[in-house]
Order: C-alpha cells, then structure tokens, then sequence
C-alpha cells in the first residue's frame, strides 16, 4: 500500500506525537512507501509566517527527508485535477492532496472528516 500523509499527520510522525495513533503508525510501517508532499511544507511556511503554528517548513522539511518519507512533487496534472474536485472544502491545501491522491493513486490518512466525502482513498486516522 502507498500513503499520503496530510499536513498534520506528517508533523506527528516527524515529531513523534502520542497524537499519532499506533494503528497509524502500523499502517506507516508496513506501506511500500509513504508520501509527504511538497503541499504540506508550503503549508507549513504559510501557516508558519501567519503565526497559526510554530513549525519552521525547513526544520520540517528537514524531517521529512530524514524520515525516510518520499517527497512528492507538484505536478501540473495535481494542480489541474483540484478543478473537478467538489467543494466539500474549501482548504486549498487539503483540496490539492486529495488530487494528488487520486492522481496517483494514493491513500490519504488524515484526522480531518471533511476530506472523507471526496474519495474512498481517504482514509481518516
């Protein structure tokens, strides 16, 4: 199985947060490979210099290299797809890795319920 990891799932793996479920944490280890993507460092830099968290997107990025995670790249295909998606939400962010994951295709664990209407390669964690 190939995961996707949304913005804050990324930042519990890499920070190692009891907010990361063990079960979680299982289906991680036994992927084939685990996404992180280049939306989720953008996020970070954004939410970062509007004071909403206090993550550095280098020290992040940083992390997801030395994890071991692959990164996944913008593509003009992901970029394009947010166009068909419905509006269940209205993050940009979020609306972005649900195109990359069914672009890939890949699954997306996330903790966010509102993501789950868009495809069944939403898995909610």
């Amino acid at each position: 199985m190939r995961l996707l990891l949304d913005t804050h799932v990324a930042l519990w793996a890499i920070t190692d947060s009891k907010r990361l479920k063990k079960a979680t944490r299982t289906m991680m280890t036994d992927a084939s490979e685990v996404y992180v993507s280049a939306v989720s460092i953008w996020e970070v830099a954004i939410k970062r210099s509007l004071g909403r968290i206090d993550f550095d997107a280098s020290t992040f990025a940083a992390g997801v290299r030395d994890s071991g995670f692959v990164s996944l790249p913008i593509t003009d295909a992901h970029a394009a797809g947010v166009q068909a998606l419905p509006m269940h939400h209205a993050d940009p962010f979020d609306r972005l890795l649900i195109a990359q994951a069914i672009h890939e295709p890949l699954r997306l664990l996330t903790a966010d319920a509102l993501l789950e209407p868009y495809s069944e390669l939403v898995v909610r964690v």
